[in-house]
């Protein structure tokens, strides 16, 4: 790494930023903002199994789902693990944690597995998949 590359640890706080924006725009119900976090052509499994390609299709499934769906209850995301595939494409593992209002978990967590992309400077979901994890 030259002077001029940023440092890993640098370029962890900016996924990690990504990962609070997911948090954050689905706890405050932005559908238009979650999307905008995708590459145009990313593509998306949700933990139902669902595949969604590209920001487009992304936006409209969320625009469905999102709106009001945290009113009780509320989602936590904590990245777990990063591996760098190569300077500008990470493998981001992520500790999701369902929540009720007053903090109570719900359920089953999710293990999402975000595969990001930096692109003119900024980090973008580029092939995402999110898992239930069952209890055993």
């Amino acid at each position: 790494m030259n002077a001029t590359e940023p440092s890993r640890g640098t370029e962890i706080e900016a996924i990690k930023q990504v990962v609070a924006a997911i948090e954050q725009s689905q706890r405050d119900g932005l559908p238009d903002e979650f999307a905008a976090l995708f590459r145009p052509d990313a593509i998306w499994t949700t933990d139902q199994g669902r595949r969604l390609t590209g920001r487009e299709e992304i936006a409209a499934f969320t625009h469905q789902v999102l709106p009001g769906a945290m009113t009780d209850s509320c989602t936590t995301y904590e990245v777990v693990h990063v591996l760098f595939i190569r300077p500008d494409v990470a493998a981001v593992k992520v500790r999701q944690r369902y929540l009720t209002g007053d903090g109570q978990p719900i359920g089953n967590e999710g293990s999402p597995l975000y595969v990001m992309a930096k692109e003119d400077g900024q980090w973008r979901l580029t092939a995402c998949q999110n898992t239930e994890v069952l209890d055993s």
